[in-house]
Parts: structure tokens; sequence; C-alpha cells
């Protein structure tokens, strides 16, 4: 899929024309459009609920991945509720389908702004779907908590991002592929905003540390065919393939590859969108030896994390597992209710005010949200695929980096946010 842009007018108007003619609602009750902004920020919490809205692909080929990450927000809501609610209110979820569709994300999110009137919204998985709702957000002065590790170069004062920024995962898993895996990189990808940006970050990289690129390919999303990127591997003899494949693709591709005779006995995968939950889908069989570069795993040795499985299981069955977007998804509402209570408020400003340094015992260990950039301290970890479908830790940071979604820090990395 092609680099995505969102042009509000054009759909907004397919959507107001499908409600009116569908009879639900009269003209009159029809909600703002997604774009548009009547200068009317949420509003404060009425009543005995405060609305929230969940956004996630619970359909299309997405859905492998983001289904959990609801059910991780939704366990959250439910816990906090047990204990009294956010600011002596029941939070009150609001769910709707992001269906995989990046239009239908932006589309949703301005109903649950402008016509639910939620405090917040914990959604998103894809950057592509990210961007499509960023000027939504922005437009209609609304929060948005989005939980997944991403590209970086951008951040939004109506994003609060839970899951990592480049220096987080990326630029150190390449890092230590290079001092201990090999030099010679082939890059795969799925089409989109996250893969490409990643991509051109990790190729300045390699350029800056003595790497060699092997090669880099690219295919659209819920891509099932890789036959010929695979010989093209075969050719070229990589020691390394780091994978930005993303949803059900990553089915097709280490199916294919183990079929066509390579394992990760003769090459090494790193995956930065593949979690236990892919690896169900998968197959530890299939997956065993392969790496993931992530913030959090199942296996995270932690008291909070004992819980916080422990729970999620016994909500959802004992053959469920737990992965990062989970875990950063799970987070990301109890860092919400800490800056709302901080801040004694929903009101925007105010609750992103209170969120600078708020600290949290996660089950991945303590984050803390930076003042800065409204992303998070997060400890970097590289893990192998076990036979159980677990992740053994091969190396980790030792404690929570900073945030740098620019990498202003990185000499090699100067011109490639175009700041």
């Amino acid at each position: 899929m092609k680099k995505q842009s969102v042009i509000v007018k054009g759909w907004a108007s397919f959507v107001l024309c499908a409600i009116l003619m569908s009879g639900c609602v009269t003209e009159k009750d029809t909600a703002p459009t997604a774009g548009a902004d009547n200068g009317s920020p949420p509003v404060e919490a009425a009543g005995d609920s405060i609305k929230v809205g969940i956004l996630h692909s619970l359909s299309g080929t997405m859905a492998i991945s983001e289904v959990s990450v609801k059910d991780a927000e939704m366990l959250a809501i439910e816990e906090i509720n047990a204990a009294g609610g956010v600011l002596g209110k029941q939070i009150e979820p609001v769910i709707e389908d992001g269906a995989s569709d990046w239009p239908t994300f932006a589309e949703k999110a301005g109903k649950l702004l402008q016509q639910d009137k939620v405090a917040a919204v914990f959604g998103g998985w894809t950057s592509a779907s990210r961007k499509a709702m960023l000027p939504v957000f922005e437009q209609n002065h609304g929060l948005l908590f989005y939980p997944v590790q991403y590209e970086g170069l951008e951040s939004s004062p109506n994003i609060f991002y839970t899951g990592a920024t480049t220096n987080q995962q990326i630029v150190p898993s390449v890092s230590w592929l290079l001092e201990n895996r090999g030099k010679k990189m082939f890059l795969l990808g799925s089409d989109y905003v996250f893969p490409r940006t990643a991509n051109k970050i990790i190729k300045a990289q390699l350029t800056a540390e003595g790497g060699e690129l092997a090669g880099e390919e690219y295919t659209p999303l819920g891509h099932t065919d890789f036959s010929t990127i695979i010989a093209k591997i075969k050719e070229a003899k990589p020691d390394i393939v780091y994978n930005t494949l993303n949803g059900d693709s990553n089915v097709a591709f280490f199916k294919q590859l183990k079929d066509a005779g390579i394992t990760s006995k003769d090459m090494t995968t790193l995956s930065v969108s593949v979690a236990e939950e892919e690896i169900r889908g998968i197959g530890a069989d299939i997956l065993e030896g392969h790496l993931a570069a992530w913030n959090y795993y199942q296996s995270t040795d932690t008291s909070e994390n004992k819980a916080f499985v422990d729970k999620y299981k016994a909500k959802y069955g004992a053959d469920r597992v737990t992965a990062d977007p989970i875990e950063a998804g799970y987070t990301a509402v109890y860092l919400w209710k800490a800056a709302v209570e901080k801040a004694g408020t929903t009101d925007v400003d105010k609750v992103k005010e209170a969120a600078k340094g708020i600290e949290f015992a996660a089950p991945e260990g303590k984050v803390t949200i930076d003042g800065d950039n409204q992303h998070i301290h997060k400890t970097v970890r590289i893990g192998e695929v076990q036979a159980d479908g677990q992740f053994k830790e091969l190396w980790n940071s030792g404690e929570p980096v900073k945030p740098d979604p620019y990498l202003k820090t990185y000499d090699w990395a100067k011109g490639l946010s175009g700041e």
C-alpha cells in the first residue's frame, strides 16, 4: 500500500450521504464530520461516567494483532472501574472497528470525538492508521493514546505514544545484530509509511556502523505470495533479514520461508511486529529460533507482569498470550487515569500538562511519560522465540531509554527528519 494521506472532505461527504440514506438519524441529529473543527473539544465528563473510545481493527488483515490490544484496554478499564473508577466516575468504553482501513480510522475517530464526546481514545496499530487519525485529533483537540512501536520522526501534541519510538527498538536492535549476527542485511517490509521510514533510518545506520545492504523489498498489506522475494533472499545470501512486515502477511512469509528450507539455523531474521500473539497464528514450530525486538515479553520477569498475565488469562482464556502492544495498550489506560486524577479533570490541556513526568509500575517495568514529546521511557529488549511460543530474552538495555523520536542524539541521523 502506498504512503497514505487523508483528505477528510471527500470521504466525509460520502459518510454523511450514507447516514442520511440509512434513515437511522435525521439530518439535524447527524454528528459533525471527522475533519470538522467546531471549536468544541471533548466536554468535561458529566453524570456518573466518563466516555473513552477504543478504536482498533476488529476485522481485516490487522485484526490478527489488534483484537488483543482492545481486549487488554478493556481489562484495564474493568479493573479501574472495579476499584472506583476515575475521579469517582466509571469509565464507559465506546468501541469502534477501524477495519484495517485508514480512512475508516479517521472517520471513526471523528465520530468518537464529535458525536460521542469521549475524553480520550485508545487505538490504532499501523502508522498509516495513526497518520490518518492525527489531523482529526489535532483539529478537534482530542487525545489519542497510541500503543504500538513506530518509525519515529513524529511528535503530535494530541498523541501519547506508549509503544517504542525508533531509538527504543529499531536502532538498538540493528546495532546488536551488527555486533552479534553479521553485517549483511536484507530489508523486508509491508508497503506503507512505517516500514519505508524505518528502513530509511536503518540504511543510514548501516552506512554509519559498517553494515551492508543486501536487498530491500516491500509488499502490500495482506500479501501472501512470497516465493519471488524468498528467491531473492536466497540469491542475496544475507546474514540477517530485518522484517517490518505487518499483519497476517507474516504468517505466509514465515511458513513459506520454512517450506523453502530456510530456518533460524540458516539465517537470522529479526522482526519488529511479530510478538506472542502473532506466534500463536504462525506457529512456534515455524518461528523457533527467530528473533524479535520489543520492550516487553510475556516472560518479562516483574511482579507486575506476573499479575497482569494471570488476570489477562483469567479473563480471556488460559490459551491466550500477552505481548508488547497488548501491554502498551493496558499501560496506556492507567497512564491516562493517572494524568486525569492528577489534573482533577478530563480537560485535554490540563491532562497533557499533568501527564509530564508521570511514572507507572507497568508489567514491562517502570515507565515514565516524557514531558518533552509525550512518548514514554522504555527498556529495550531482544528475544528469541522458543518452542513453547514464548521469548527467551537475549539482551536488554539495562534501564529505560529516554525517547528520541527525531534521533537528535545520533550524528548519522542528521537530515532524516527534515528538521
